[in-house]
């Protein structure tokens, strides 16, 4: 061996040991970052999460896929408030509302097509459309008399959806509505928070990169379901806008959700989202009491968005939450409870 060449092995062999180094200085660096944030006191530790039962049925709806239901308070109770959750999420992400809103009222909530315990839909059946076909379909089978409809996020999209294709509902039947961190349209243009010529180029790669994934879900989701330090620091600052004082169980809690949503699931429903645009169905939900909720740091569905709502609805509440992003039924269920309280008052009166 020359000496030339000697010394291209030994600069060779020092890159790959100070990229080495990097590597494992970065994954200490991260599992030291979340070893501390575990360590804080957690007022939620005990929150018994996942584990409020209703009675459970069984919806086939009208093209073959069976929705998991479950019905929960009074069953003589004079209102229903039907929970619709949000994009890889599922009915548990209402824990802290159903808990405080079954002792009084009738609960519906449900697991959306292909999310949680309900069956997978073809990718062709994963639209947004369809999902307020599936609403119509859970509020004719389970809500006797009128009702309250609420939607997080993809939620409050298939309640659009709802708004667009059965607008006789709006008024007698459903007598107010919540759309809780959600858009009515143009997701596409999400910055993220990013630079506009970054956020552009990810769009650009986003859907072809994403139906790639899709094709691979069960490779990749061998890879998700231990869990991860990466995907619990992602979820902590993704989804809570105050990540310093968020719950560790919180966090846990929505990662685990997140998680247990299928990739081809994520994939399929990507470009329903992009393609959602609802904000001239929304004049139906004007004649019944209407809040909109939104956290001021929400990357996903940001604060200008619910303020286009709520200009297509001049008299809709919009209410912005400080220092709370996107999981905000987790991250303030004190104000989501008091917010959605104030709204069936309106109703009750």
């Amino acid at each position: 061996m020359t000496t030339t060449t000697r010394r291209r092995v030994g600069i060779a062999g020092a890159l790959v040991g100070a990229a080495s180094a990097g590597v494992a200085a970065a994954a200490l660096a991260k599992r030291y970052a979340v070893g501390r944030i575990r360590l804080r006191p957690d007022t939620e530790a005990s929150e018994p999460f996942g584990e409020l039962r209703g009675r459970e049925r069984t919806l086939v709806t009208s093209d073959g896929v069976a929705l998991h239901v479950e019905v929960d308070g009074p069953e003589d109770a004079p209102l229903t408030i039907v929970l619709c959750h949000g994009y890889c999420l599922s009915l548990e992400s209402w824990h802290y509302q159903r808990k405080d809103l079954r002792e009084n009222y009738r609960v519906v909530v449900w697991d959306q097509r292909s999310h949680g315990r309900s069956q997978r839909a073809r990718p062709d059946d994963s639209t947004i459309d369809r999902l307020g076909e599936d609403l119509a379909e859970v509020i004719e089978e389970f809500v006797p008399g009128p009702c309250v409809l609420v939607g997080h996020s993809m939620g409050g999209m298939t309640i659009m959806a709802l708004a667009d294709r059965h607008p006789g509902l709006f008024g007698d039947k459903i007598r107010a509505v919540a759309l809780i961190a959600t858009s009515a349209g143009k997701l596409a243009e999400l910055t993220l928070g990013l630079p506009a010529m970054v956020s552009k180029a990810v769009h650009k790669v986003a859907p072809s990169t994403i139906s790639m994934l899709g094709k691979r879900g069960a490779l990749v989701d061998r890879t998700r379901h231990a869990g991860s330090d990466i995907a619990f620091l992602m979820t902590r600052y993704m989804g809570f806008g105050d990540s310093k004082n968020v719950s560790p169980t919180v966090v846990d809690f929505a990662e685990s959700m997140i998680r247990a949503t299928p990739t081809e699931v994520f994939a399929d429903f990507y470009p329903a989202l992009m393609n959602h645009d609802k904000l001239s169905a929304l004049h139906v939900l004007d004649p019944v009491p209407t809040a909109i909720v939104v956290g001021d740091r929400d990357w996903l569905t940001p604060p200008d968005h619910s303020k286009a709502m709520a200009a297509a609805l001049p008299k809709a509440q919009l209410t912005e939450l400080p220092d709370t992003s996107h999981l905000l039924q987790l991250e303030r269920p004190g104000m989501i409870n008091d917010a959605l309280r104030d709204l069936i008052k309106r109703v009750e009166e």
